[in-house]
């Protein structure tokens, strides 16, 4: 049985720094940017619109749209985007249309 983590080789990649939400982290250049975030410890990537529930990533091949985040202000795919040096990622406003 093979027991390597399959996010070991993220561990010894060059490393660039982005923000999260305002944060800076220090990501694996060129890394699977859903990968990435999860290694990092950032779980949840969104909230649904309607109740808020949290969102993360989980098809990990485009197809299921939860691991959406904006990346400079445009609306991502985190699983379909590799990690390059400045991203400014921001969980999406979706839900910010207040009726007053």
């Amino acid at each position: 049985m093979n027991n390597a983590s399959p996010f070991l080789e993220t561990e010894t990649a060059s490393r660039v720094t982005v923000t999260f939400a305002g944060a800076p982290l220090d990501l694996p250049l060129g890394a699977n940017l859903a990968a990435a975030l999860l290694t990092a410890g950032v779980g949840a990537f969104r909230q649904t619109p309607v109740s808020g529930a949290p969102r993360g990533p989980f098809c990990m091949m485009g197809a299921c749209f939860d691991c959406l985040v904006e990346i400079d202000g445009v609306a991502r795919q985190a699983c379909m985007t590799e990690v390059t040096a400045g991203l400014q990622i921001d969980r999406p406003h979706e839900g910010d249309h207040d009726a007053g």
